[in-house]
């Protein structure tokens, strides 16, 4: 029943199945509904009558408008789809709504998440796609300072650094991740972006305690992070250098779990005040209707103090990332999900200073893939998209 929710999931089954039109479309459907939430004023009857009753019935109540972190990464998911497509002016204003969004609930909440990196890392190669070195050296800096995905950010601020001519900053980072790798002259590059597993799911906790007055019973939801089967992704170029892993950019699971521990003594809270309400109500039952009103207003409590289970579940476990750069030229690919299967992505011809993106999405031990760039020399697979090569 949450319009947010519809169009989350469906845009991320689209992005995974590479309609990126689709996954674009069905992601502005739960931004709209996002931002609409975002402006209504309390005041509103709608925006009231969901306030009240989640302070009377459940959180389920509500109207499902998704949580802090789910807002970020909606955006990060549409710049994603949109550079798939080649917008990326789009890509551009998506990540950088990610990445404020994010910003509005650490202000929020005062603490620093591990997070942010996927929106950064993706505003950081948009700068960089658009001859803006010393733009996209802040966003890789942000992801340096915040923790994540420091591989990557290591490597492409020593690039960078040598190209800006910061080489007092250049020294201090080759001490800390090693020099990097001269590139091959007129280098072209390619970028995987993968999203790896499945996210968090939402479980109840309760606590039912039986009073002379009637039942207690507060309920509040944790998450469960689920079993995975594949740990990263490793790009084979044959002939060229060892093959390269992807990096955690975003751990989607470990945010989710803090964002919601940061909301927890509200949730707590509000269900201990309707667990009150609920007693009332029975005891009200009890004198006018007698032991019939007693076990009415107990089942009740029981049945609808339930905790709000709603949430995104087709985000992936983690944003994984990976760069390689390569000389001018034709080049055999390979991904391999390590723990998963693998696939031949075919063989391509790329021009000096061209970006390839490889866009991945590993469910289980399957993998999907589709390669946006380059020119293809030859098909690998038929069935691209749909499964693996052995």
């Amino acid at each position: 029943g949450s319009e947010f929710l519809a169009g989350a999931e469906a845009g991320t089954v689209a992005l995974t199945a590479g309609r990126f039109e689709d996954s674009i479309r069905e992601l502005d459907r739960a931004m709209a509904v996002a931002q609409d939430a975002e402006r209504e004023a309390l005041a509103s009857a709608g925006n009231l009558e969901d306030w009240l009753l989640s302070w009377t019935l459940n959180e389920g109540a509500k109207r499902y408008v998704g949580e802090g972190y789910e807002r970020a990464l909606l955006h990060a998911t549409s710049a994603i789809a949109r550079l798939a497509r080649g917008d990326l002016e789009g890509a551009r204003v998506e990540s950088r709504r990610a990445n404020q969004l994010l910003e509005s609930e650490e202000t929020l909440y005062k603490k620093e998440y591990r997070a942010g990196g996927l929106g950064h890392f993706l505003s950081g190669l948009l700068y960089e796609l658009d001859g803006k070195p010393d733009e996209a050296y802040i966003d890789y800096a942000r992801m340096r300072s915040k923790g994540v995905g420091l591989a990557l950010a290591g490597k492409a601020l020593i690039r960078l650094g040598k190209v800006l001519g910061r080489n007092d900053e250049v020294e201090e980072l080759e001490h800390q991740f090693g020099a990097a790798e001269p590139l091959p002259k007129g280098a072209a590059s390619i970028v995987v972006i993968a999203g790896v597993g499945l996210g968090p799911y939402k479980r109840e906790n309760t606590l039912t305690i039986p009073t002379p007055d009637g039942v207690l019973q507060w309920s509040v939801p944790t998450f469960e992070r689920r079993p995975i089967a594949v740990g990263d992704l490793e790009l084979g170029v044959q002939g060229g250098s060892a093959p390269v892993r992807t990096v955690v950019v975003e751990d989607v699971s470990v945010v989710a779990k803090e964002n919601l521990e940061d909301r927890l003594l509200l949730l707590s809270a509000k269900s201990a005040v309707r667990a009150v309400l609920k007693r009332e109500m029975t005891q009200k039952l009890e004198k006018e209707v007698g032991i019939l009103g007693r076990i009415a207003g107990d089942v009740f409590s029981i049945l609808t103090e339930r905790a709000d289970l709603r949430s995104w579940t087709t985000l992936p476990d983690t944003w994984q990332v990976a760069r390689v750069f390569v000389a001018p030229g034709t080049h055999e690919l390979r991904l391999d999900a390590r723990g998963g299967e693998s696939r031949a992505l075919g063989t391509f011809e790329l021009e000096g200073g061209e970006t390839m993106f490889v866009f991945a999405r590993t469910l289980e031990t399957r993998l999907y893939t589709h390669v946006v760039g380059g020119r293809r020399i030859e098909t690998a697979s038929p069935t691209e998209g749909q499964g693996a090569t052995p």
